[in-house]
């Protein structure tokens, strides 16, 4: 555990309980989102690649301009 995270929760022991408890259920929450992100990522590779693919093939026939 990183000394910030221990300072975190150090922090936050000294909280009410239903503090306590609010802030554990965002910390899981966030981890939750996290977790379902990369999974979500990984499966996407296979098309964010072909979209890449496309994305040079467009630029180099010309098909793109400079923002």
């Amino acid at each position: 555990m990183t000394g910030l995270l221990e300072k975190a929760f150090k922090e936050a022991s000294k909280l009410p309980d239903l503090e306590q408890n609010i802030i554990a259920k965002q910390i899981l929450k966030e981890l939750s989102a996290e977790k379902q992100w990369e999974k979500t990522f990984a499966e996407s590779e296979d098309i964010l690649s072909k979209l890449a693919d496309e994305a040079l093939k467009d630029h180099r026939k010309g098909k793109t301009s400079l923002l």
